[in-house]
């Protein structure tokens, strides 16, 4: 079976790298351009490139698919069985679809019909969701809209950020690329239709990472933490200095008087002790604070934090 692998971040090259410990024939890793990062604006190769530089697999790095017809003719002269796809970055166009006998299959990090898009294992961890998983399907003209063959459902541990959760997703959908595979090799391989009852995950927005202490509730704000860990961090404002939370924890009752506390306006800092951290008030729950990161620093425990900066108790996060 001849395939032609498209992908691009570190959850892609470990599908990758599964089809290669599998003996799969890779004729050709497609990726995304190179682009500088860093501070020194470097240029970096994609993690599916190193993966295919280190075997000697050949790298088409198209800065489009659609109507680019000199690549979609590279294609064609590689006549794949299969194209296998896993968060390339970029939305196949129907000439690309029809190439190999097998068709084109995605490796999707949840369990569709649910988040489609760009982004679903930060959604499930945004909207605070106990479950999810990996599907494989064939792709159509659709975002995430094709016949479904395989999927794997896990649990999503309370505390999990979406890296931890992306790493362990990773690895299951390597494992399930490789099981797909061989079942439409077998001519076992299912074909489900998934419904039009979906949910979306588009990308995320930067705007979104500030903290709302007036109208979010410490589950909500955990949920935030978590899911934009380790992408962006959360952030607030405190004395008009940026401060993100990467740690935090829901906390019922640290021992106040209830009514005392419904007084103070949500985002409040009610305990400040660099031993113990520091406690907030939410519309609902305390939220405690377990690492965090100062304006132009490094993160660190909230502990090693208080030790060289000050925050009070009563003052209130923006």
């Amino acid at each position: 079976m001849k395939i032609v692998f498209m992908g691009t971040p570190d959850f892609a090259a470990t599908s990758l790298n599964a089809l290669i410990e599998a003996n799969y024939n890779i004729e050709a890793v497609v990726t995304n351009p190179d682009r500088p990062k860093g501070r020194g604006m470097k240029m970096l190769y994609t993690p599916v490139k190193e993966v295919a530089i280190s075997k000697n697999i050949p790298i088409f790095q198209p800065e489009k698919v659609k109507n680019n017809e000199d690549f979609i003719n590279i294609i064609k002269e590689i006549n794949p069985d299969v194209i296998c796809v896993v968060a390339y970055g970029k939305i196949l166009p129907k000439d690309i679809l029809d190439i190999p006998k097998y068709g084109c299959i995605n490796v999707h990090a949840s369990l569709l019909p649910k988040y489609r898009g760009a982004a679903p294992i930060q959604w499930a961890i945004l909207n605070g969701d106990k479950e999810t998983g990996v599907t494989t399907m064939y792709m159509d003209v659709g975002m995430d809209t094709g016949d479904m063959i395989l999927n794997e459902k896990v649990q999503i541990c309370e505390n999990e950020t979406t890296g931890e959760l992306w790493d362990r997703l990773a690895k299951i959908g390597g494992k399930l690329l490789v099981e797909t595979l061989k079942q439409i090799e077998n001519g076992t391989a299912p074909r489900i239709p998934q419904g039009n009852d979906y949910t979306m995950a588009p990308m995320l927005d930067k705007e979104m990472s500030k903290i709302d202490w007036e109208n979010k509730t410490a589950e909500e704000i955990k949920n935030l933490v978590r899911g934009l860990n380790p992408i962006m961090g959360a952030y607030t404002l405190l004395n008009g200095k940026k401060i993100k939370f990467w740690k935090v924890e829901v906390v019922n009752n640290i021992g106040y008087d209830e009514n005392n506390i419904k007084i103070l306006k949500n985002g409040t800092v009610l305990v400040s002790d660099p031993r113990d951290g520091i406690y907030i008030k939410t519309k609902k729950g305390i939220l405690r604070v377990l690492e965090i990161q100062g304006e132009n620093a490094k993160k660190m425990p909230i502990q090693d934090f208080l030790r060289g900066s000050r925050i009070e108790e009563y003052q209130v996060f923006e």
